[in-house]
């Protein structure tokens, strides 16, 4: 009889990756509440240990076996520092300098506000065991949470602006900026989480040659061809990755450093756009299903929802109130607060990078990463859903 071989078995879950939550999304029409990426992560949820592995774990054993799961890590892994790489490039300051009173004190709330009211939040888990992770000091968890309530994912909130059809308006690159600034803050505060003082040589090592490789692939970019410079953006992008990982801080912290150095004007913008939608296609939906597998709920079930509710709720109140106090202060026009507050609740896939990366440094227990996913559906769920009315109701959008 014919043994089932590990390439076999890697091609039935990636099937299975592909077409569930398709179908799910495609059948269930479900794209005003949850797109496809929102679908793609709870499917990853569902098809992990917690739900369907511990319902059937003759199917979770066969398909998911450690070798399996060792090239699905792999290629997730490359999948998410590309999607970073990506999120650096299209950062663009420019914009948010010219306009640097008004984005810096809504930037300002709508980070700090989310992120006090998710670190009072993580006081109240420290008190309960099984939240905080091997590795994690107090401060840390607090702070990890606290930024992971106040994220917001720059490159699905353009995915979402697109679809509202706002995006090139006024009121859309408004939101741009201040979500940049956002981006920055986060990649910052988790390079400050991350800091090993064991390896502290190594971190300023590390900074110290990518300052200096900087001024050197900043000159070879602009000295070679466009075709040139796809092939040696990804080289930059693994050395990079190697540097940040080898120094205690994380490969996705060097990817999103390799992608803020490089300008957007050195590639064609359709190019890049058609970049960022295949990454998406073809090899985000792994990470998504690797991410799922990393789910747990040894703290039980009905706990695990309880901390997701109460910090999606410490996410949503944070985020709105902070964005209400900046229009208050800058005197925006009535209802812009709102729409932007509610924009701006978008966390999936950054916030999901975020707290994948506090797991891989035991800063938070799997059973927190859990609630964090969950959290991060949840508001990334609420954003069009609350968002389209009040764009109706200031004529703008679809």
């Amino acid at each position: 009889m014919h043994a089932v071989t590990t390439m076999e078995v890697f091609l039935i879950a990636m099937a299975i990756i592909f077409c569930v939550p398709f179908l799910i999304w495609r059948l269930g029409r479900t794209d005003y509440f949850a797109p496809l990426v929102v679908v793609q992560i709870l499917t990853g949820i569902v098809l992990g240990p917690g739900i369907l592995g511990a319902a059937f774990p003759g199917y979770y054993t066969f398909v998911f076996r450690p070798e399996v799961v060792q090239i699905l890590n792999g290629l997730g892994a490359w999948a998410v520092m590309l999607f970073v790489l990506i999120a650096g490039i299209e950062l663009d300051l420019s914009k948010a300098w010219v306009n640097r009173r008004e984005s810096g004190i809504t930037a300002g709330l709508a980070l700090g506000v989310p992120l006090v009211f998710g670190a009072l939040a993580a006081f109240g888990l420290l008190r309960f065991p099984g939240w905080i992770g091997a590795s994690g000091a107090d401060w840390q968890f607090v702070v990890g949470v606290g930024m992971a309530c106040a994220v917001t994912a720059l490159p699905i909130l353009i995915l979402l602006m697109e679809k509202l059809d706002i995006l090139r308006q006024p009121i859309g690159q408004r939101i741009l900026r201040y979500a940049s600034l956002d981006d920055i803050a986060i990649w910052g505060v988790l390079a400050l989480v991350l800091l090993d003082w064991e390896r502290i040589g190594r971190q300023v090592g590390f900074l110290l040659a990518f300052a200096v490789a900087c001024v050197v692939f900043r000159r070879l970019m602009r000295a070679i061809a466009e075709r040139d410079r796809w092939y040696v953006m990804l080289i930059w992008l693994a050395v990079c990755a190697f540097g940040a990982d080898w120094s205690g801080l994380h490969f996705m912290v060097g990817a999103f450093l390799a992608g803020v150095v490089i300008d957007a004007d050195w590639f064609d913008q359709q190019d890049m756009d058609r970049l960022r939608h295949n990454v998406l296609l073809v090899m985000m939906p792994v990470f998504f299903l690797s991410t799922g597998l990393r789910t747990e709920w040894s703290v039980g079930g009905a706990a695990v929802f309880v901390a997701a509710l109460v910090l999606l709720v410490a996410s949503v109140a944070g985020k709105l109130a902070g964005v209400h106090l900046a229009g208050r202060l800058l005197k925006w026009a009535p209802g812009e607060a709102s729409l932007i507050g509610w924009l701006l609740q978008t966390k999936a896939l950054i916030m999901i990078i975020f707290a994948n990366i506090l797991l891989d440094k035991a800063i938070i227990s799997s059973a927190t990463f859990t609630a964090l996913l969950l959290m991060a559906v949840m508001s990334t769920m609420l954003t069009i859903p609350m968002a389209t009315p009040r764009l109706r109701a200031l004529g703008m959008g679809k």
